[in-house]
């Protein structure tokens, strides 16, 4: 124990188990563990408190080496890197802050505002969730299986909003859109499989989709968003994001949404359609999902709970042909079984009272309050700014001038306590061209700190342009 302090193993402050329990875990008897303990307290390594029992006293350490660190595991003599048959860790992917709630104006995507939560609804579905009956339904293990509550809410609740009927063996519940993505590359792809993506497009799709192919497509967009292009042609599976592009935001019209439909079934190819925004949409009338216009099953749609609830719970879902469902279930249960299903029996009891109906009305009011005030600050204080016009979402797509650098602007921003996205990330290859771009979140900042964050990011441009 007394190496153990000194070398920081066990922090100051930390509270020694009891003596019955030491000994029991030591197999010694317990006058002997008790003996031990006063000689640590008769040493200044231990402190007796009234509540906590024996803790370490942090100022045994003073005047100590610097000993922080635990000594090092002595070496294997193992070549770790030349057994690693990937190298995920160099995939290019977003990064985040992790203290991002710190920052002054964080224009962070992804994150969501506490305050907008309507935590006693949550709180009452929680409780509810506890019930005997309740937990005996969620608490056992289910195997393979879905929570049955949650499937019959995005089956009846959820699904129909989007013009989408299917039956409950064609769902099937993930951790997020990004585990709906590598449980299809897995099942779907091999190193020769053409998969398109949208350029720019999501990053944890495409690095997913790298993970299986070598025939990963950039295909280009415009305002419209994915172009029904010859490059399109020349792929087995598309992955698009109609509702919402990813990251521009544009929102992809009828006419467009039937002419990727029309040429995907003369090349006969399959849609992988993330919807993960359809539901935060201004006018209040979203456009159906390509899956609901899709009369050739060629369609597999990727919905999301996360972007309109909490994002840290989740929930994603996969609608698709029963047998792929089948395969994908498989697949998941060797690496998750299946998803934490109190978390989805509290959605689904959140879902089924109304709570999320009117949570999403919420958000769409304050989400297009702060998208005006957001393009309102922008005209007034960096009009030399190009913001791509928007349904909805909860992000804002931007592009600076020629020559600009958005990862020079994010790094003097945050030193100004602003968060923004440069947007090289999301383009297959990196280049100046690409260097321009920046995506703005406006989930996570209070209306009234849009224009005051603007200001500062109108200050930092000024500085790097000089």
């Amino acid at each position: 124990m007394v190496h153990s302090i000194l070398t920081g193993l066990v922090p100051a402050g930390a509270k020694v188990p009891p003596s019955r329990a030491l000994a029991a875990a030591l197999g010694l008897s317990r006058n002997t563990v008790s003996l031990a303990l006063q000689v640590l307290v008769d040493k200044g390594f231990l402190i007796s408190t009234s509540r906590s029992g024996l803790v370490v006293n942090g100022d045994i350490l003073q005047g100590q080496a610097n000993q922080s660190s635990p000594p090092a595991v002595s070496e294997s003599g193992l070549q770790w890197d030349a057994r690693l048959v990937s190298r995920l860790g160099n995939q290019r992917n977003i990064v985040k802050p992790a203290n991002w709630h710190d920052y002054a104006y964080p224009f962070v995507y992804g994150q969501f505002d506490a305050s907008l939560l309507p935590l006693k609804d949550w709180r009452a579905c929680s409780h509810q969730a506890l019930f005997v009956p309740a937990v005996k339904k969620w608490a056992q293990n289910h195997i393979d299986r879905d929570s049955e509550a949650l499937v019959e809410q995005i089956q009846h609740r959820l699904l129909p909003a989007r013009g989408i009927v299917a039956r409950r063996d064609e769902i099937l519940v993930t951790a997020g859109s990004q585990m709906a993505c590598y449980l299809l590359a897995n099942v779907l792809l091999d190193r020769k499989t053409v998969i398109g993506i949208e350029d720019p497009g999501y990053p944890d799709a495409r690095n997913n989709f790298l993970l299986r192919s070598d025939h990963v497509k950039a295909l280009p967009i415009d305002a419209d968003g994915l172009i029904a292009s010859r490059a399109m042609e020349q792929c087995a599976y598309v992955f698009v994001t109609p509702s919402h592009q990813c990251p521009t935001t544009v929102t992809m019209p009828l006419k467009r949404r039937h002419e990727i439909l029309d040429l995907a079934k003369k090349r006969d190819l399959v849609l992988l359609e993330d919807d993960h925004e359809s539901e935060l949409n201004f006018s209040g009338r979203p456009l159906p999902a390509l899956k609901s216009l899709d009369n050739d099953g060629r369609v597999i749609y990727l919905g999301s709970l996360s972007k309109t609830l909490v994002h840290g719970l989740r929930i994603g879902f996969i609608v698709a042909p029963a047998e792929l469902i089948r395969e994908l279930r498989a697949l998941r249960r060797l690496i998750m079984r299946h998803e934490a299903s109190n978390n989805s029996h509290t959605a689904s009891l959140f879902i089924a009272q109304g709570h999320h109906d009117a949570f999403i009305r919420k958000l769409n009011v304050t989400y297009r309050e702060r998208r005006e005030i957001l393009t309102s600050a922008f005209s007034k204080y960096l009009p030399e700014f190009q913001m791509m016009p928007s349904q909805g979402g909860s992000g804002a797509w931007i592009k600076g001038p020629d020559g600009f650098n958005s990862q020079l602007l994010a790094e003097n921003c945050m030193s100004r306590g602003v968060l923004i996205e440069p947007g090289d990330i999301f383009f297959s290859k990196s280049s100046s061209v690409n260097q321009s771009h920046f995506r703005l979140g406006y989930s996570a900042i209070h209306a009234s700190l849009i224009h005051a964050g603007v200001q500062e990011i109108s200050r930092a441009y000024s500085e790097i342009r000089m």
